[in-house]
């Protein structure tokens, strides 16, 4: 199977979207507590557009929950303790994204997807250049969030999977009613790392910036970025969509130079075209095998 060119042009315009999303984060976290930050955003996933949109037919409350526990909890309230406890955004957007290896090696044991040497190759290549990201950046790492975003990945994968399994038909209601599963857990997870000040200071920490970002990370990030790659997942098989993910800490870079002025090194620049080679051998997989079956 080969992706369309306007369904790999979706999927990387959502990945891109997604790394200039954790400049949007920046803005919001410029005045709201991350926890906080993340709660509202699958808030207003969810409300109101849970009273107007039906339940997704096929999709058992069990199901909802799941994804919306392992999505709204598992990803990214994990990513915020991760962030808690020293881990820069940046670094957490290059090693979420090792979820695309996870995700593959998930499908091609429960789902019996299969993964060629080609396939490897795009992940030596697409490795290469994550870790060449890691070890040139500025910013520091901590052990334990490091661990924290690696099993926040592993949630990721989870979550492409049950939509590879069920292929919920309507997506936006998928996501809409999977996210209201999501807020009592975020609730919890805020109350035990910030008590009730973030409530208290609500009303005067919030911002148009903070608007913006919620707004941003609501309806373009989630409910229309996990709209189109749900969609792809639940389409093409893993090794076909989850590298594209990988451009999301090239797109996050970019964005920093193109409108922070961020200025880039050699090996930065060497780094980000490591990445691309890998996501043009995955993509390019079934076209490279049948080449090298011929030789």
């Amino acid at each position: 199977m080969k992706m369309s060119k306007l369904d790999l042009l979706a999927g990387a315009l959502v990945t891109v979207i997604w790394g200039a999303n954790f400049s949007v984060i920046g803005l919001g976290l410029q005045s709201l507590d991350p926890f906080l930050l993340t709660l509202l955003r699958f808030t207003f996933c969810a409300i109101p557009l849970v009273f107007f949109i039906r339940r997704p037919r096929g999709v058992s409350y069990c199901t909802l929950a799941t994804y919306g526990v392992l999505f709204g909890a598992g990803l990214w309230g994990v990513v915020n303790i991760a962030m808690y406890n020293g881990l820069s955004a940046g670094m957490s957007s290059v090693f979420l994204q090792f979820s695309a290896f996870f995700t593959i090696v998930l499908s091609g044991l429960f789902l019996n997807e299969s993964i060629n040497r080609v396939h490897m190759a795009g992940m030596a290549f697409a490795v290469a250049g994550l870790l060449l990201i890691l070890y040139l950046s500025n910013k520091t790492s901590t052990t334990l969030g490091v661990v924290l975003v690696l099993l926040a990945a592993v949630a990721w994968s989870v979550c492409n999977l049950i939509v590879k399994v069920k292929k919920p038909a309507d997506m936006i209601a998928f996501i809409v009613w999977s996210s209201l599963f999501s807020l009592p857990v975020l609730l919890l997870m805020t109350l035990w790392f910030e008590g009730l000040r973030p409530f208290e200071n609500l009303l005067e920490d919030f911002t148009w910036g903070a608007g913006f970002s919620i707004f941003f990370q609501c309806y373009i990030t989630t409910i229309g970025g996990y709209l189109v790659w749900n969609n792809l997942m639940k389409k093409y098989p893993a090794s076909m969509v989850a590298p594209l993910s990988l451009i999301v800490p090239v797109s996050g870079i970019l964005a920093s130079w193109l409108f922070f002025d961020e200025r880039l090194s050699q090996g930065q620049f060497l780094a980000i075209g490591l990445v691309f080679v890998g996501i043009a051998i995955f993509v390019n997989s079934a076209k490279i095998a049948v080449g090298l079956a011929r030789r």
